[in-house]
Formats: C-alpha cells, sequence, structure tokens
C-alpha cells in the first residue's frame, strides 16, 4: 500500500515525522513486513535520528552546513538563490528513502529512534512523502 504524506516546513531543519508514519502503518493494518519512506524533491532528504536530545539534531544541522557552506565559488547553479546549491549537495550526500522492519504493526524503531524530514533549504513551503507499507510474504499467506 502507497500513501502520499505531505509536510510542511517552516524552513533549514530536521522536522519530525514518526507520528505521522506511525499513523499511516496504524491505518494500513499490516502487521508484519517492511515500510519505506521517500522524500520526492532533490533539496531535501530522509533520516533516522535521536528524537530524545534536541542537541543533536542541531548539532547535525550546523555540520553539514559548515561541510557544505553557502556562498561557495565553485557552484554556478545560482539562480534559485544562495541555499539550493548547497541543498541539492546535502541532499545528495544524505538519503532519500528509508526502509523500516514492520513488527506486529509497529515500527521496529529503537526507543531513541525518530524519522525526521531533512530540509536543506531556507524557504517555507510543502514537501511530499510517499510512504509504502508493505506486508510480510509469510505473513499474508499466513506461514
Amino acid at each position: 500500500m502507497n500513501y502520499r504524506l505531505t509536510v510542511s516546513v517552516a524552513g533549514q531543519g530536521l522536522h519530525d515525522v514518526t507520528h505521522k508514519v506511525r499513523e499511516i502503518v496504524r491505518q494500513s493494518a499490516i502487521r508484519d513486513g517492511l515500510v519505506t519512506v521517500f522524500v520526492r524533491h532533490t533539496s531535501a532528504s530522509l533520516l533516522i535520528q535521536e528524537n530524545a536530545d534536541p542537541a543533536v539534531r542541531a548539532d547535525l544541522e550546523r555540520w553539514l552546513n559548515r561541510l557544505v557552506p553557502e556562498g561557495d565559488p565553485l557552484y554556478t547553479h545560482t539562480e534559485e538563490g544562495p541555499d539550493d546549491m548547497p541543498a541539492h549537495i546535502k541532499g545528495a550526500l544524505t538519503a532519500t528513502s528509508l526502509a523500516i522492519p514492520l513488527m506486529d504493526g509497529a515500527l521496529a524503531l529503537g526507543p531513541w529512534q525518530g524519522i525526521y524530514l531533512w530540509e536543506h533549504r531556507h524557504h517555507r513551503g510543502v514537501r511530499e512523502l510517499v510512504v509504502s507499507v508493505l506486508a510480510d510474504r509469510d505473513a499474508r499467506s499466513g506461514r
């Protein structure tokens, strides 16, 4: 089963989408299988990361911004603003999809893990994710 999920973002940073993915899993009524999450954009990415201490996410954001700075004179793609080419590079260095096991109707995340949309642009907007909930073949066949 495939679902489209829209996420409003207020700018650059890690946006927790765990609860939205969990709700899709609940609606699917699939008990065992695999959940995939895919971001349909080239200047955003996905990440499974700590959900307890917000300093972890802030440190990751600062680190990636230092690794891929805005205004680098090597960039030739500049028509869409100074944050656009760095956002594409950040998207290339990180993940555009995640795969999470589904066990007994729940995401098999660890106790301190959350699913995050990592917005790499400064603008406010809407991002689209595709969430697929796939049933385990053995679970479907009753084995």
